[in-house]
């Protein structure tokens, strides 16, 4: 297993956002963006386990886990510009971008708008859009009535949502830990700029390759709404975890590096595309 480096880096206007990196110097850039609620402790069990093949970076986003908390500045396009202004300051060129759940709407901006930063794209159970997602609006509900601090039921009762089976229970007391430390009013905010946004569009113009992992046990995202991605997506391909939920790098973290290790290596190699047989 690789060792784990906690940094900090400013990003944009005085803003400082805490990132965990591992792996080796000369591996491919991957840079993984966790969704809301979450923190860089998301990616632990992906960055213990980075082969040398690959080198990980993994950003706790504002308003989150430590990251400085500005008063405003929560939509998916605010996250996907401190995203750019991450790489800047950590110096990447180019990178392999990793985002789960909600992360992935600010990480297909990011692939949409600035191709030329971006290697390939995997999504990791992420939403083609939200507004029709049950366990968004009951959220959202919840969330409205709720100050400082956000009750620990409710994040427990969200976690449960998320998970299938086989996850270390002191990881998911972690990432309960980490939820419980963003304000609500950042669980409000960012919330409400991933319903009120168009997420469809954020699809629109993403030509770099793309990887979509889903697990068939994801009781929040069904089977066709990674289709639709597919279907916007020229050459996306799908890989399906078999009992696994909503949070697959959770639950298969080993079987992720592998195919992340894969498709790095596949859209490394000159020639044609990666998947070239791959029709969704």
């Amino acid at each position: 297993m690789t060792v784990i480096s906690v940094k900090s880096t400013p990003v944009g206007d005085g803003l400082v956002l805490p990132y965990a990196e591992a792996g080796y110097p000369d591996g491919t850039p991957v840079v993984f963006v966790h969704g809301l609620s979450d923190s860089w402790w998301s990616f632990e069990p992906l960055l213990r386990r980075l082969p040398a093949s690959l080198h990980g970076y993994a950003p706790t986003q504002r308003g989150h886990g430590d990251a400085d908390r500005p008063p405003d500045g929560y939509t998916p396009e605010d996250f996907a510009a401190d995203l750019v202004a991450f790489l800047d300051a950590v110096g990447i060129d180019r990178a392999l971008l990793v985002g789960s759940s909600s992360g992935g709407v600010q990480a297909r901006i990011v692939a949409g708008s600035h191709p030329d930063r971006i290697e390939g794209l995997v999504l990791l159970g992420v939403p083609a859009t939200l507004a029709d997602k049950p366990v968004a609006l009951r959220a959202q509900e919840a969330l409205a009535g709720f100050s400082d601090p956000v009750p620990r039921q409710f994040v427990e009762d969200l976690m449960a949502a998320t998970v299938a089976d086989g996850v270390a229970r002191g990881l998911v007391e972690t990432m309960i830990e980490e939820s419980l430390k963003v304000p609500a009013r950042v669980w409000q905010e960012t919330l409400r700029g991933l319903l009120e946004a168009d997420l469809s569009a954020t699809l629109a113009g993403i030509l770099v390759p793309t990887l979509v992992i889903w697990g068939d046990r994801d009781e929040i995202l069904p089977r066709g709404d990674q289709q639709i991605i597919l279907d916007a997506i020229f050459g996306a391909r799908l890989l399906v975890y078999e009992g696994a939920g909503h949070v697959v790098h959770w639950e298969q973290p080993e079987r992720v590096v592998a195919d992340l290790a894969d498709f790095a290596a596949r859209i490394a190699r000159p020639g044609p595309a990666p998947f070239p047989n791959s029709g969704n």
